[in-house]
């Protein structure tokens, strides 16, 4: 049991040490917790500035039901950082609710949350918790350029196109595979989930701010659809992105087809190990802090509906650094006072689109967005 309020698990990992850094700047008490308290106490000490002056403890735990339950009661929030979360991360959901914890975490897998909204979401809300997955970047910020769309009523079809500079962390190399690997990816149509087609490879994107067509992918679908599934005001939503390096984004497709090809007369068991094998051949070592002049973002999404259309784009920078204030301040959040929505909730829905986007703007992590309204 802790007398924490917050537990970031996954701590020692890259996302978990930002979560960290950004709680300290929130001044919320935390535990940092994982697997390994060597790692946490060295990730603690080296990468997270003015960790001197934070609240925190540090606790080595088993993902298991019981030692989580145990872990997390107490506390308020969970911010889980650790997966692939099909595989990990039900133990973490389960211990969560049985503790009485709102549950955040930074979840690529559409599949997860398809999942968490099956088998969760009800009992969430019942106890009036928030069960709110990919709280991150690549989701939220994307849904804060949605949201500001559909703030002009009678648009229903939502264009999205997310982009980032850098390279995916270890552990987000890893979901990548394992995800593209072990689900399908959906888009909506007429409120209903359709299949990328698996085949189809790369598609060109014209985004803003370049000239240059940027290569993209379905990447597992995002979050975007399933948010977006029970909104009254939106029957389609695709989703598309990648990273403005051409070169990685060439290099993905073939990767994903070479290692589902080794794998494919495998065991669910042993084609999840080849698999995070080939993961660690891809990225083995923690990328370097961001560099705001090198790690930038562009999140733009057309809205349409019969009569009008709408445009946002979000320009911004260190994709990670957002996923950690996001976390930090969903967190400091729910501390505060009740969510706008409880049970399966994206953060737009749980903390409101325009308090993040300003959560994001005072931290000098976006730009103020770029908006076109035609009707």
């Amino acid at each position: 049991m802790t007398t924490k309020p917050v537990v970031v698990y996954g701590a020692s990992g890259y996302t978990g040490r930002l979560i960290c850094e950004y709680l300290r700047e929130y001044n919320v008490p935390f535990v940092a917790a994982g697997r390994s308290r060597e790692k946490l106490e060295a990730a603690m000490k080296s990468n997270v500035p003015g960790i001197e002056t934070a609240d925190y403890e540090i606790v080595a735990t088993e993902n298991t039901v019981e030692a989580l339950t145990e872990l997390f009661t107490g506390a308020s929030v969970v911010c889980n950082t650790v997966g692939p979360f099909a595989t990990y991360g039900h133990e973490v959901v389960q211990a969560a609710l049985a503790a009485g914890a709102h549950y955040l975490d930074t979840t690529g897998e559409q599949d997860w949350l398809i999942t968490l909204d099956e088998q969760y979401a009800a009992d969430y809300a019942a106890k009036g918790l928030v069960l709110s997955p990919g709280l991150a970047q690549m989701y939220t910020t994307g849904e804060i350029a949605a949201q500001i769309c559909l703030e002009t009523p009678g648009l229903d079809t939502l264009d999205i196109a997310v982009f980032w500079g850098g390279s995916p962390t270890i552990a987000s190399t890893q979901t990548i595979l394992v995800n593209a690997a072990m689900s399908k990816a959906y888009y909506l149509e007429q409120n209903q989930y359709s299949e990328w087609d698996p085949e189809a490879g790369l598609y060109n994107l014209a985004i803003p701010g370049q000239h240059e067509l940027a290569l993209a992918l379905p990447w597992g679908g995002t979050s975007h659809p399933v948010w977006f599934r029970k909104d009254p005001r939106v029957a389609n939503v695709k989703a598309l992105g990648g990273v403005f390096n051409k070169a990685l984004m060439l290099g993905v497709p073939q990767i994903v087809a070479g290692a589902l090809e080794a794998t494919k007369d495998m065991a669910p068991d042993e084609r999840l190990a080849a698999l995070q094998a080939t993961a660690a051949q891809v990225m083995n070592e923690m990328p370097p802090r961001e560099y705001t002049r090198i790690n930038r973002s562009v999140d733009s999404v057309h809205a349409s509906g019969p009569l009008g259309r709408a445009h946002t784009v979000i320009y911004g920078n260190c994709n990670y650094k957002q996923t950690g204030l996001l976390q930090a301040f969903g967190a400091y959040s729910l501390l505060q006072k009740e969510p706008n929505a409880t049970g399966l909730a994206s953060g737009c829905q749980a903390f409101g689109h325009r308090e993040l986007l300003g959560v994001l703007r005072a931290f000098g992590l976006v730009q103020a967005p770029i908006v076109t309204i035609e009707n």
